[in-house]
């Protein structure tokens, strides 16, 4: 992966982390946000990975709409 196509894809991690509204919630803590995201990894990690994705993909696409209807 090129510098430029890298920098564009963690500023927009980070922008998904922002909508999640898990600054405010942790506070900035960023060793929370971290372990947020280490516990979702585990649980991608076990039999159900398949279910998890599709549950969180659905809360995804929901919050992706809320913000356009907000917009």
């Amino acid at each position: 992966m090129k510098r430029r196509e890298r920098t564009r894809q963690l500023i927009e991690l980070g922008g998904l982390v922002a909508k999640a509204g898990l600054i405010e919630l942790t506070d900035d803590d960023r060793a929370v946000i971290l372990g947020l995201l280490v516990e979702a990894a585990a649980k991608l990690r076990t039999d159900e990975t398949g279910n998890q994705l599709t549950l969180w993909r659905r809360r995804g696409q929901r919050a992706f709409a809320d913000t356009i209807d907000k917009d």
